[in-house]
């Protein structure tokens, strides 16, 4: 049963404000009659609330105090008095509004808003300029719209951007440039054919690539993760080279057979022998255990980097490889342009990047503890290890020392295509 507060006092006796008015016991508790209206509202339609809010006011006599704390104007407190002393009650099934009720949309009181709202947000700028600007925040629309003579506000306008199927949307890398190979499918369908052929043998073929360098220490790495309502991570403001304990250069080997990966982190330089380092430790880990009668190795990778086909010491690298473990290998590469084609970057790197999200990478210890732990629910595992070995720029490889490598092109695109064998003893 509700019971006002005798003389709109409180529980000290002292009158209460203006901003508390009138209290409600409800049971034993004291609510304010401006929540009281803020439930009511949540059960009844529009036109039963109107009608309570009318009721409230004739009981009260007060038309403004209750359109203040009901949060409405007081033509809908009078409206509602007016539909009480004409007997209008709400049947069931009965329109709530008249045909036609309610607010106008913005587009059809102000006509000319939807053309100029798309002319704001078609690039401005000479047509022939190599720069064309728009300002499309919200923010810069509403003021560019006002002075246009439209009154808008940024709700509004966002509710209207929607509806006219506008949405925020980043740029998306799909374009690989016009130079692209005439032979760049036909490649791609030269390596599937080999990659096939060597899974039916029994032979690995592995595909390898370095990932992008991390910089040690506190500092912001992309994306989000949860935590608790008050508490973030701080990082460092500026990402200079100069604060950070070192780099990670993360060289990964991803198995197609058993699709399994394996990474090489190194803290020096990127070069060629780095590389085949990295095939050498996961060979001597893994690839021996797993295919133990493998005579030849496939290697797919992309045509830059350590790994570049253009690149002698890669090739030296391998072919001192293949002697000491008396294996036949056989490089294939991407075109140039096409290294995201690579497998082990979307079967790998992609879940590295997401498993590492929003997490500093404050110590190769903690790059390494987040590599061993990616996984997927497909059955990706990763292992990474940490080589702290140096690895020198700049060597050169002579003319003679190519001539005397047991290199063998293939007669398609042999300068993406060849076979290295064990040179005789």
């Amino acid at each position: 049963m509700l019971k006002e507060c005798e003389n709109n006092k409180g529980p000290s006796g002292n009158k209460l404000t203006r901003e508390g008015a009138t209290t409600i016991l409800v049971g034993m508790k004291t609510i304010s009659r401006a929540e009281k209206y803020d439930q009511m509202r949540k059960s009844l339609n529009e036109k039963q609330w109107r009608q309570y809010l009318g009721g409230e006011a004739k009981e009260s006599g007060n038309v403004a105090e209750v359109a203040r704390e009901a949060k409405v104007s007081r033509n809908t407190v009078k409206r509602g008095m007016k539909e009480i002393e004409a007997g209008e009650v709400y049947q069931p099934g009965e329109r709530v509004r008249k045909i036609g009720g309610g607010r106008k949309p913005l587009v059809q009181t102000d006509p000319t808003l939807l053309a100029d709202l798309r002319n704001l947000l078609a690039p401005k700028g000479d047509p022939m300029s190599l720069v064309q600007w728009t300002s499309k925040s919200l923010s810069h629309l509403v003021k560019a719209l006002a002075a246009q003579g439209h009154h808008i506000k940024k709700s509004a306008l966002a509710e209207l951007l929607h509806q006219q199927k506008f949405s925020l949307r980043a740029n998306k890398k799909t374009i690989e440039g016009d130079s692209q190979h005439a032979d760049r499918n036909t490649q791609f369908e030269y390596i599937n054919e080999h990659c096939e052929k060597f899974k039916k043998q029994g032979y690995p073929a592995i595909s390898v690539d370095c990932k992008k360098k991390e910089l040690i220490g506190n500092f912001k790495n992309n994306g989000q993760e949860w935590h608790a309502r008050g508490e973030t991570t701080c990082v460092n403001v500026y990402d200079f080279p100069s604060l950070a304990d070192g780099k990670a250069i993360p060289y990964g080997i991803y198995d197609l057979l058993h699709k399994t990966g394996f990474i090489n982190v190194g803290i020096d330089h990127e070069t060629a022998e780095f590389a085949v380092e990295s095939i050498r430790r996961w060979w001597h880990r893994y690839g021996k255990i797993l295919y133990p009668d493998a005579k030849e190795i496939l290697l797919t990778a992309d045509a830059g980097g350590g790994n570049s086909s253009r690149t002698r010491l890669w090739k030296k690298m391998l072919q001192q490889f293949a002697n000491e473990e008396q294996l036949t290998i056989t490089v294939l590469h991407y075109p140039p342009g096409t290294s995201k084609w690579n497998k082990i970057e979307h079967q790998v790197f992609s879940f590295i990047s997401m498993n590492w999200r929003a997490k500093p990478l404050i110590s190769l210890e903690v790059v390494l503890d987040l590599l061993n732990h990616t996984t997927t629910e497909e059955g990706l595992t990763i292992t990474a290890i940490k080589d702290s070995h140096t690895y020198p720029t700049g060597i050169e490889v002579t003319n003679d020392e190519m001539k005397a490598l047991h290199l063998i092109r293939h007669s398609f695109h042999g300068e993406w295509n060849y076979t290295i064998k064990p040179q005789p003893t």
